[in-house]
């Protein structure tokens, strides 16, 4: 039965991803400006022109390009910049351990944030800790990922002079430098993850604390901290479960800001030059594996939370 669900998910996933990459040429080609012009300038001959645009394939037909694209992508192909000739999937795969690294701390800082707001809140009703809570939980939301990483670097890094503004080093190159580089990207990545985590665990917390199983372990004395921790929280996680997966993707867009905002070598930097550059090829090439990432998150999402849900009919 659980293989039948799987199938049925992969059904989804595929005609998605179709119609994704369908979404990703098309919008390229919606991006203002030539890039063919770009690379040999305005006082390019015409000759020049139409040569370039043999080249690159650009002369055929937009349906022609797009299938030729969706092939070799398929294969791992997905061109060359037109400016450096860099193989797009060479330049992509530089990046994107980096955006995963700092989309990792991200999640990280978000899932233990809003686990310690929402059980401190439940724990102590109406206290200090629960009004914080809430307070937090409204003020994440409003607060936008590029306003909160200038206000970080204002406070830590140029009044306090605590931690570095830009730069990037990798984990596995130096893991204390990692650490001071990816708290101020990381927290200001992770501020919506923490304040909405908090707002649906709370939530959910308080309908399962209702519960008809939550008073009988009451009225056999088992205590708060039992009450909370073994029967209730389990059950709460479930539709977090959920929010965790979207977070994923909201995170991984937000890259494109935080990431050029503290210097760091990932995706969404490349997005940015490869757009201010019209170099169609590493944009397409960006979104794409952005998607993928995303739709791949949606769908294991789906497999947990149906593995941890009994009541999800296969």
């Amino acid at each position: 039965m659980f293989l039948k669900f799987l199938l049925r998910r992969l059904l989804y996933v595929i005609p998605l991803l179709l119609v994704s990459t369908l979404v990703v040429f098309s919008l390229t080609l919606l991006i203002p400006g030539d890039p063919v012009l770009a690379m040999l300038g305005q006082t390019a001959t015409h000759s020049k022109v139409l040569e370039l645009r043999r080249q690159l394939g650009l002369n055929q037909p937009v349906i022609i390009q797009y299938f030729h694209w969706l092939i070799n992508a398929i294969h791992g192909n997905l061109g060359r910049s037109v400016f450096t000739g860099e193989l797009v999937s060479q330049a992509v795969s530089q990046t994107f351990f980096v955006t995963m690294q700092l989309v990792v701390v991200g999640m990280i800082f978000s899932v233990a944030g809003g686990l310690f707001f929402a059980i401190m809140s439940i724990y102590f009703p109406n206290s200090w800790m629960d009004y914080v809570a809430r307070f937090f939980g409204t003020l994440g939301t409003a607060i936008p990922n590029f306003l909160l990483a200038m206000i970080l670097i204002i406070v830590f890094s140029l009044k306090l002079n605590w931690l570095p503004a830009t730069g990037f080093t990798n984990v596995t190159a130096g893991p204390i430098s990692f650490l001071k580089e990816i708290l101020l990207p990381g927290f200001s990545l992770s501020l919506v993850g923490i304040a909405v985590i908090t707002r649906h665990l709370r939530s959910s917390l308080m309908e399962t604390m209702d519960a008809d199983y939550v008073r009988t372990a009451y009225s056999k004395g088992a205590s708060r901290y039992r009450v909370i921790f073994k029967h209730s929280l389990q059950n709460a996680m479930l539709p977090v479960v959920t929010t965790i997966g979207l977070l994923f993707g909201t995170m991984l867009g937000a890259t494109v800001v935080v990431e050029n905002i503290f210097a760091i070598p990932g995706m969404g930097q490349l997005i940015v030059n490869a757009i201010g550059q019209r170099d169609f090829p590493i944009v397409q090439g960006v979104v794409l594996v952005m998607i993928v990432m995303v739709v791949a998150i949606n769908f294991i999402t789906d497999v947990v939370y149906a593995l941890l849900d009994p009541r999800i009919d296969f």
